[in-house]
């Protein structure tokens, strides 16, 4: 079969149009932040992107974006050291570092804005059958004047006398203003 080289590269550019003539909000705030940062405005360019990426992260379904053990408290959001292995002897603290995506900003007092999530703590054994539970194991408010992405959840267990053996722990994120949930879930291990 013969087909010519015009023909593939209008199909190939026809396919690529409703692409370019549609870029939609982030592509139209990074080139709008591109030309603040070649005027010399930083501060507005910075600005554009981050207004456009909260709008863009109130479409997204809420869910975990990031679930790790951590050796030791975070310090801010992404400022962590993941541990290495999910091995806890008995008495240890299980540190969790968790940053929920797709949160709901409702407006507050002042013009701030505010979002809240409570979680919820489930342990289980390796089949899913429930060992404990405890509702409303940790809640958290946030308050501020943007759509703020990098919020991060920091959640510690302590288990007294375990046996050893496998377990997982699961964390039901539950967003107060939209009513949505996301589940995390880290196997670990209790060892002698």
């Amino acid at each position: 079969m013969f087909v010519s080289k015009s023909l593939l590269r209008l199909s190939f550019i026809g396919a690529l149009l409703p692409t370019l003539a549609f870029a939609g909000p982030l592509q139209d705030a990074a080139k709008k932040a591109e030309e603040q940062a070649a005027a010399g405005d930083t501060v507005g360019a910075h600005n554009t992107i981050r207004d456009a990426y909260g709008a863009f992260a109130a479409t997204l379904p809420f869910s975990i974006g990031k679930s790790v053990f951590v050796s030791a408290p975070p310090e801010g959001y992404g400022m962590y050291t993941a541990r290495p292995e999910s091995s806890f002897k008995a008495g240890e603290a299980l540190i969790s570092y968790v940053e929920p995506v797709g949160l709901t900003w409702r407006s507050s007092d002042g013009g701030l804005l505010e979002s809240h999530f409570t979680v919820d703590l489930e342990l289980l054994d390796p089949k899913g059958t429930k060992l404990a539970e405890q509702k409303a194991f940790g809640s958290f408010d946030f308050k501020g004047s943007v759509r703020n992405q990098e919020v991060f959840a920091k959640l510690t267990l302590n288990l007294t006398s375990p046996p050893p053996g496998d377990y997982v722990l699961r964390y039901r994120f539950r967003d107060a203003a939209s009513g949505a949930v996301a589940v995390s879930e880290q196997p670990f291990k209790i060892v002698p």
